[in-house]
């Protein structure tokens, strides 16, 4: 047997249904909202990622699939969606086309991580986001459509945190104060750390090491090295969410694991979910539609991880059973009641049909493993009536119904 590649698997039918669910919720908030459906390659140049995610970020550095094509070029599969949505973005022209540029995506991803519960080498997205509006009004729309996505879903017990990680104007002082900061502590963090220190200092807070913990918690916050403009922007979204009545906690650690972010960070939480339990996050982005060859637009989204969605839904969503089983009795019947599966089909019911001639008996077992509501007999003294038997599995209530007549009965009764 050959099996599927580790970080990889299958979705069977049963999780499916789960899955189905969690991304009609995701389109039907997503338009409710005003966005409007992109879908990207999974596919594209190692560069877009490069320039785009950062090429200091643990992604670019060790996760990304990134091979040499036959014609020489080299090419990744997507980790993320970001930088994808703005490359569309700027190659099309959108602003041109769409009054306001706010996009949403669903598909898969792919990262060479160690997998785990909630983690996977092909992992899936949903992704938000808005060009060209840099009003603080915009980052707590987006945080508060998060929010209430992971509501719509009905997850509990979740945690919304924000921050602000302040803009080019701002962030050398705060680089500064932070390497300051660690002095002789420096040596003694992780070597990822150690790396980040030189190429984006703001990451050594998405360090995991246990060890370099107490050391990084005494660092200084980004909050407290904010210039005013970056100050004014993050109060008027603390303020906005405080409008809605959406909760939220401030977490200096909250700088996400990307470089491209600028301003407004958030990350919503579950409590249910053990260590893996980030069930989205996003922010600002201000520079990386210019940093990609396109004009200075601003951009802000989110990212929300499908696995751990699906994880955290309070309950199993049931598969649709079928609205009718077809039972021929004898080869006479055979042949009209495929018709009749047809028609049924044509009428908007689910509807199976038996193809192995079987027994009345086993069709009847048949239809009882499937769940169908009901069991539509055809045979032949039926068929000399220009009748069908019906009958309700919940009951075992079974009565004649003409032909012409059995679609109008079992819509009354579903």
């Amino acid at each position: 047997m050959i099996a599927a590649v580790r970080g990889t698997r299958d979705i069977l039918p049963g999780a499916v249904e789960r899955w189905r669910h969690v991304e009609a919720v995701a389109r039907r908030i997503c338009e409710r909202y005003g966005y409007v459906e992109l879908r990207t390659p999974i596919i594209e140049r190692e560069e877009l990622f490069a320039k785009g995610t950062g090429e200091s970020t643990d992604i670019v550095q060790k996760e990304m699939y990134a091979f040499t094509d036959k014609g020489g070029e080299r090419v990744t599969l997507r980790p993320e969606a970001t930088p994808g949505i703005v490359r569309a973005f700027v190659e099309h022209a959108l602003e041109q086309s769409l009054p306001v540029p706010k996009l949403y995506t669903l598909g898969p991803m792919f990262r060479y991580e160690r997998p785990q519960k909630g983690r996977y080498r092909q992992f899936h997205q949903l992704n938000v986001e808005v060009f060209g509006v840099t009003d603080p009004s915009l980052d707590a729309e987006v945080v508060e459509m998060a929010c209430s996505f992971v509501r719509a879903l009905g997850i509990g017990r979740t945690e919304l945190l924000i921050n602000s990680v302040g803009c080019p104007a701002c962030r050398p002082a705060f680089s500064e104060a932070l390497l300051k900061a660690l002095g002789d502590d420096l040596p003694k963090l992780c070597g990822d750390c150690q790396r980040r220190a030189t190429a984006n200092p703001l990451r050594i807070f998405d360090c995991k090491v246990p060890a370099d913990q107490p050391i990084i918690d005494a660092l200084p916050h980004p909050v407290e090295f904010l210039c005013d403009a970056c100050g004014e922007h993050f109060d008027a979204v603390q303020r906005y969410l405080r409008a809605y009545g959406q909760p939220f906690q401030v977490s200096h650690r909250l700088v996400r694991g990307l470089d491209y972010y600028t301003r407004t960070t958030f990350e919503v939480l579950a409590s249910n979910l053990g260590a893996q339990n980030a069930l989205l996050g996003g922010g600002r982005y201000d520079g990386l539609v210019k940093k990609l060859g396109g004009p200075d637009r601003a951009g802000i989204g989110f990212a929300a991880g499908l696995e751990r969605l699906v994880l955290a839904l309070p309950e199993a969503v049931s598969a649709p059973v079928p609205d009718v089983f077809v039972a021929a009795i004898g080869d006479e019947a055979r042949e009209a009641a495929f018709v009749l599966a047809r028609l049924l089909r044509a009428e908007g019911l689910r509807t199976l049909v038996d193809y192995e001639a079987r027994s009345a008996k086993a069709q009847f077992k048949r239809a009882n493993r499937t769940g169908a509501r009901h069991v539509v007999i055809v045979g032949g003294d039926e068929l000399a009536r220009g009748e069908v038997t019906v009958k309700t599995m919940a009951t075992g209530e079974q009565h004649a119904v003409l032909r012409a007549k059995v679609v109008e009965v079992l819509r009354s009764a579903s």
